[in-house]
């Protein structure tokens, strides 16, 4: 059984910072990518950035590039979500997701790819 746990939402001005965590309860964690996913009020639910736990190979949206960093703690089976110059385009509700890869995705992970999910943390960027 994976659980994923999200934190570290809120709201923050544009130009500020926040930090995501996603703690990971599932066996084999080094085998699995891990993603952060973000759905704003109205919109399709759309990938951010992907790290694949083994090697540590990140993979991020054109959206967020320069931005956005992710990493991850395996010692705590945490990925972190390091944002920012925050903008109001990126309030959303953030979603961390993982699914098993025995080897590092080719290309950027697609959500269809990802069987687990958590619950959301949401994040409100004010101009």
């Amino acid at each position: 059984q994976v659980q994923l746990v999200e934190s570290g939402g809120g709201s923050v001005q544009a130009g500020g910072s926040l930090r995501l965590s996603c703690a990971a309860s599932v066996y084999a964690y080094s085998r699995f990518c891990m993603g952060w996913f973000r759905q704003a009020p109205g919109k399709e639910r759309e990938g951010v950035a992907h790290i694949y736990v083994r090697g540590g190979t990140t993979y991020y949206a054109d959206s967020v590039k320069g931005r956005f960093t992710i990493s991850r703690d395996n010692a705590k089976n945490t990925v972190y979500l390091q944002m920012n110059s925050l903008k109001p385009e990126d309030t959303a509700m953030y979603y961390c997701a993982a699914f098993f890869s025995p080897a590092r995705p080719a290309t950027m992970p697609t959500m269809s790819e990802y069987g687990y999910w958590g619950q959301g943390t949401q994040v409100t960027v004010s101009s």
